[in-house]
């Protein structure tokens, strides 16, 4: 059965139990009360006749605005001593007579009581009594007296039509709150099931509606972030498996890397070895070739290790207060004796007062890889550093007029150990680590780095920093 039928047949017999009793306790009080106003009626009655007693019960007057008025007297030891419609008055104790009982204690009583005794006819009593003396009257229990006492059945229709009409009203009540409480219900078993909820239809505007409603918005919020939970942990396991992916290739490519220098460093070792006569300017030749082989070694290992901590350690990297300008041409001065031999015009246009939250060594890191790829690899003759500060951010270029590179190869510029010309990265002594220390380092202050190809030619390479 489901959940509103029961609702409705609970409302259903409260409703009928509650319109019965109510129907009952009117229909018992209004015959009562049309009881009571007969008997008042013959009251008067009674009390007439208890004047004429006075003078004496032989002449006793009946009224005739009563017709069949049945009259009859009793003494206090329950004789009755007159009763008009008797011509032979009974023999029997008449004390046990409702109406007799209840005038005896009370003074007044009435009762109706079906089969008199002495005439075999229903009557409607009423008794007084006064002294030693007991009237009562009583008129016959006809048709139209049973119409006169009983209750008025418009009004017992009326309840009876305002019942159905509750049902009514009920039954529709019932059917909509258990139709929200069944979509409650399916809603619950949605959820069990791991289901999203697609049902649009909006609850009632009242107390069952704000609960069914803040059930499905808990759901909702829930699902969203159980979702949101699986997507990160997605994702987490996605930059595991490319942090795990990005640290083999590393590897493999320091291994690579590293084969150059040793080996060169291995060669003019062996040489100096087989050769001890060798003369002052040969062994000097190998000599230099060796501290080549080992300063590029100690670049490459430096950028591994730059790179390696930003990844590994970067929630060990502090933040300071960083003045970009004066850090900025620190390191324009340091590279400016190697621009002038390349005869390369460095224009320092970073000339922001206000420092920035970040790290100095990574962003001195930045900006000394920048430069450093202008002058080894752009062919330029000049090189232009920009900056554009807002509320929200700092931008820097750093554009140069040389070259450039293809199109192609703009995606790459920033992945480890690429190089668009091999041969001459190493005669630059490049280790190819450069660029991709400039992008962990800005992705670690929260910004990102990108490069495009000026229309007037050359490279730029632009870096946003959140401030």
């Amino acid at each position: 059965m489901r959940f509103h039928t029961r609702l409705f047949l609970a409302l259903l017999s409260y409703s009928v139990l509650l319109v019965g009793a109510v129907a009952l306790f009117q229909y018992r009080r209004e015959k009562m009360f049309k009881a009571e106003e007969l008997n008042q009626r013959l009251q008067m009655v009674n009390d007439d006749i208890f004047d004429q007693l006075a003078d004496s019960v032989a002449v006793l007057r009946l009224p005739r605005s009563i017709g069949d008025l049945r009259v009859t007297v009793v003494d206090r030891r329950g004789h009755v001593v007159f009763d008009n419609s008797l011509d032979t008055l009974p023999g029997s104790n008449h004390l046990n007579r409702e109406e007799i009982a209840e005038a005896m204690t009370s003074g007044e009583g009435y009762a109706i009581r079906r089969n008199s005794a002495s005439t075999g006819k229903t009557y409607f009593y009423s008794a007084k009594r006064e002294g030693d003396m007991v009237v009562r009257t009583a008129v016959p229990y006809s048709v139209e007296l049973h119409k006169l006492l009983a209750a008025d059945y418009a009004f017992l229709w009326f309840i009876v039509g305002i019942s159905i009409i509750m049902c009514v009203i009920g039954y529709l009540t019932t059917r909509r709150i258990g139709g929200h409480i069944s979509r409650l219900n399916r809603f619950a078993e949605q959820a069990e099931r791991g289901e999203n909820i697609v049902d649009t239809e909006s609850f009632p505007d009242d107390e069952l509606g704000e609960i069914s409603g803040n059930i499905i918005r808990l759901y909702t919020r829930l699902r969203e972030a159980m979702t949101e939970r699986d997507r990160q942990h997605r994702l987490a396991l996605e930059q595991e498996h490319d942090k795990i992916r990005i640290k083999r290739e590393l590897t493999n490519n320091i291994n690579h890397e590293l084969k150059t220098p040793v080996a060169a460093v291995e060669a003019c070792l062996e040489s100096l070895a087989d050769h001890p006569d060798m003369s002052a300017d040969r062994r000097q030749y190998f000599v230099g070739r060796a501290l080549d082989a080992n300063r590029r070694l100690r670049e490459l290992l430096a950028d591994v290790s730059a790179i390696t901590r930003i990844e590994d350690g970067g929630d060990r990297i502090g933040r300071e207060p960083v003045d970009i300008a004066a850090l900025t041409a620190d390191v324009c001065a340091e590279f400016a004796e190697a621009a002038i031999e390349k005869n390369i015009v460095i224009d320092n246009g970073i000339t922001l007062s206000e420092p920035i939250s970040g790290n100095s060594a990574l962003l001195e890191s930045v900006m000394r890889n920048l430069i450093d790829n202008v002058l080894k690899y752009s062919g330029a003759t000049r090189v232009e550093l920009r900056q554009n500060l807002t509320a929200e951010k700092l931008t820097i270029t750093v554009t140069d007029n040389g070259c450039g590179v293809s199109p192609e190869h703009l995606p790459h510029l920033f992945e480890r150990f690429y190089r668009i010309d091999k041969g001459r990265s190493r005669r630059c002594g490049g280790t190819g680590l450069g660029l991709a220390i400039v992008k962990n380092a800005v992705i670690w202050h929260g910004g990102h780095v990108r490069a495009d190809l000026p229309a007037a030619g050359g490279l730029r390479i632009t870096i946003v920093i959140p401030r």
